[in-house]
């Protein structure tokens, strides 16, 4: 199995692997494009938009599984690739990587980062968030995901960015990544406004 760890969604984060049963990470000596297209295609979640080393996800725990990946970036999983086993480094070498399909967020327009108009950025670009489908339970999860405790009240604002993104969440998530989405399709969107929201706790 393998997994993002550390990031703000399902498609960010620390490189780790399951081997016989123990979760494990993955160096980054040699990390590149490549490997981490690898991965990121092997958890549906795109391609690879940049490669990070140093442990910038937070450093693991448990057995460096590989080393030196080196992948040419067509195989189905990241264990098909050649690697050394043997390794000399610590968990502050944990590889990580971003994919296009990370989503992250932010409020922008406010007083602080903790109110305002809701933009989302995905596959390369800030788009704004149609209000169509957007309620008290989508709000709560987003100001919760930003660390802005629970929403007070939302607003609304025109659409001046490119893309649009549609959110319906049918429980509190740990992210609107987590909900159901649509990106770019026009019809549900078509009469909307772009959504905001005013969090009742201020930028942490």
């Amino acid at each position: 199995a393998l997994r993002l760890a550390g990031g703000r969604s399902q498609c960010e984060g620390r490189v780790e692997m399951e081997q016989a049963g123990a979760w494990g990470t993955v160096c980054d000596d040699a990390w590149d494009l490549a490997d981490a297209d690898v991965v990121c295609r092997q958890l549906r979640c795109g391609r690879a938009v940049s490669i990070h080393g140093g442990a910038a996800f937070g450093r693991g725990s448990g057995p460096i599984l590989r080393d030196e990946v080196s992948c040419e970036g067509h195989e189905e999983h990241l264990w098909d690739c050649p690697a050394a086993l043997e390794h000399d480094c610590s968990h502050k070498e944990d590889a990580g990587v971003v994919c296009s399909e990370h989503q992250q967020w932010r409020l922008s327009g406010g007083q602080d980062g903790c109110a305002g108009r809701v933009e989302v950025f995905f596959r390369g670009t800030w788009s704004t968030v149609c209000d169509s489908t957007w309620y008290e339970l989508e709000a709560s999860v987003l100001c919760r995901t930003l660390g802005c405790g629970e929403p007070l009240r939302q607003l609304s604002f025109g659409h001046t960015l490119p893309g649009r993104m549609l959110y319906q969440c049918e429980s509190q998530q740990p992210s609107l990544a987590h909900c159901q989405w649509t990106y770019n399709k026009s019809a549900p969107c078509h009469q909307s406004r772009a959504a905001g929201v005013v969090c009742n706790g201020t930028d942490p």
